[in-house]
């Protein structure tokens, strides 16, 4: 009995990996098999990728997700820093509260914020594309900003700014040469974090999209409908190789936080 419960993590953690993972890993497999259905393997092939990279139309919807992805994280590192920054050099008790709402975006469901934003936006005669695309993902990537930011400043001994303004520093070189080290590996991780969601994300993009914007995940949502192609499998291994590369990166970060 005793030797049957020391082995239950072992085949809890048997279980919970082989559920999340198997599905990953037969998308993987049957992204080079050669015959056009995915529920049959006809020998190894690397044609559905030569056809992927002729894709003209996954092409541009790849450009237009780099470049929200991009001016999301731009947004996103300017607010989520500046909030950190002023919740750590002033003491108020809403400065408590804050940090509690700051967490609200990750934790409200996509679709009611994608439904928030499109009743917000028509309201607001908004034209959906670039512009409520950016102010959507910003939502909930400015929390990963704001809460890793924080937790470095809020870790930094206070003393070392206090002797670089009592040596003469100001407060722009105090910023530059003792804050702005000491938060980077936060700011680098919570970019990365953010660059990784709001390129993955499609549920807050079909609702504030416009008919001229398609991302990369809008479109293999649309073509998803007429069923799995093998090039769909193609376009989500290289998917999941450069977000799986994205969250390892941000763990090294992290890791350079200890």
């Amino acid at each position: 009995m005793k030797k049957i419960l020391r082995r239950l993590p072992a085949v809890y953690l048997g279980i919970v990996t082989a559920v999340m993972y198997i599905p990953i890993a037969v998308t993987i497999v049957y992204s080079f098999n050669h015959s056009k259905l995915s529920s049959r393997w006809e020998g190894f092939s690397l044609e559905w990728y030569e056809q992927l990279f002729r894709d003209t139309d996954i092409f541009i919807s790849l450009r237009n997700s780099l470049i929200l992805s991009l001016l999301v994280c731009a947004a996103a590192a300017v607010i989520g820093t500046l909030g950190a920054l002023g919740a750590y050099r002033t003491n108020l008790r809403i400065n408590k509260w804050m940090a509690y709402v700051s967490s609200l975006p990750i934790m409200i469901p996509e679709i009611i914020l994608g439904m928030v934003y499109l009743a917000l936006f028509s309201f607001m005669n908004l034209p959906f594309g670039l512009l409520t695309l950016v102010i959507g993902h910003a939502s909930f990537c400015i929390p990963y900003i704001y809460i890793m930011v924080s937790g470095r400043l809020f870790a930094m001994d206070a003393s070392v700014e206090e002797a670089a303004k009592d040596l003469g520093a100001s407060p722009f070189e105090v910023f530059r040469d003792v804050t702005f080290p000491a938060i980077l590996p936060g700011l680098l991780s919570g970019l990365l974090l953010s660059f990784a969601m709001s390129f993955d994300d499609v549920v807050i993009s079909i609702f504030v999209t416009g008919p001229g914007f398609n991302t990369l995940p809008i479109k293999i949502y649309t073509r998803m409908k007429f069923g799995i192609t093998p090039e769909i499998n193609a376009l989500a291994t290289l998917m999941i190789v450069a977000t799986t590369t994205l969250i390892l990166l941000s763990w090294r970060f992290r890791q350079g936080e200890d």
